[in-house]
């Protein structure tokens, strides 16, 4: 079917995209990491780096991300990182970046509470947002990644599915489309071409 080319035809680009890069870098891929963040004061402290996490920043030695809040998505930060704001914006936490975004020096970064909308940026329930992020390695080094965080029908159901970052030093990443997003766009696709 068309819409199964378009997919396969997305994702090979995709991979593409991360092969070709990976000349000079490799990209580092938690997968499935399904941490099931609590809705709680403290949430979940996490070191992208050694795949630790912990209700606690003194149980996490080294921790980079927070998200927490029994009412909202928050993120703390530890010192050196920080949350991907959306594009033009500069001021707030974690942007929902779209496919093709690049997380690296250039963008804004803080932390504080993600907003929903509709907005271009904003996150959404029931779906899977993507959130871009700078940390401070065991080295000291900076480095730029994204993951993806499945919201489910209130902002306190959440689960950090996917971590990617840079393994190289000041290396931007880009952001990959998820594949749910691939067979949206085939779908699309397939929408428009019927149409005419």
């Amino acid at each position: 079917m068309l819409s199964n080319r378009l997919a396969k035809h997305f994702a090979a680009a995709a991979a593409a995209s991360v092969v070709a890069g990976a000349a000079n870098a490799a990209i580092v891929h938690w997968e499935n990491a399904n941490l099931v963040i609590p809705a709680t004061i403290d949430g979940m402290y996490i070191n992208v780096e050694t795949r630790t996490t912990g209700s606690a920043g003194s149980v996490v030695a080294g921790w980079d991300i927070n998200p927490y809040s029994a009412t909202a998505i928050n993120w703390f930060n530890a010192t050196g990182t920080g949350m991907l704001r959306y594009p033009g914006v500069t001021t707030g936490s974690a942007g929902n970046l779209a496919g093709g975004t690049v997380v690296g020096a250039t963008g804004s970064y803080g932390s504080g509470a993600v907003t929903f909308g509709a907005a271009a940026g904003n996150w959404q329930l029931n779906a899977v947002n993507t959130f871009g992020f700078r940390f401070v390695s065991a080295a000291g080094t900076t480095h730029y990644g994204y993951g993806l965080m499945s919201v489910g029908a209130t902002n306190t159901v959440r689960t950090i599915t996917d971590i990617f970052y840079e393994d190289v030093a000041a290396t931007a990443i880009t952001v990959v489309p998820a594949p749910g997003a691939i067979a949206l766009l085939g779908l699309a696709g397939l929408a428009g071409r019927r149409r005419r």
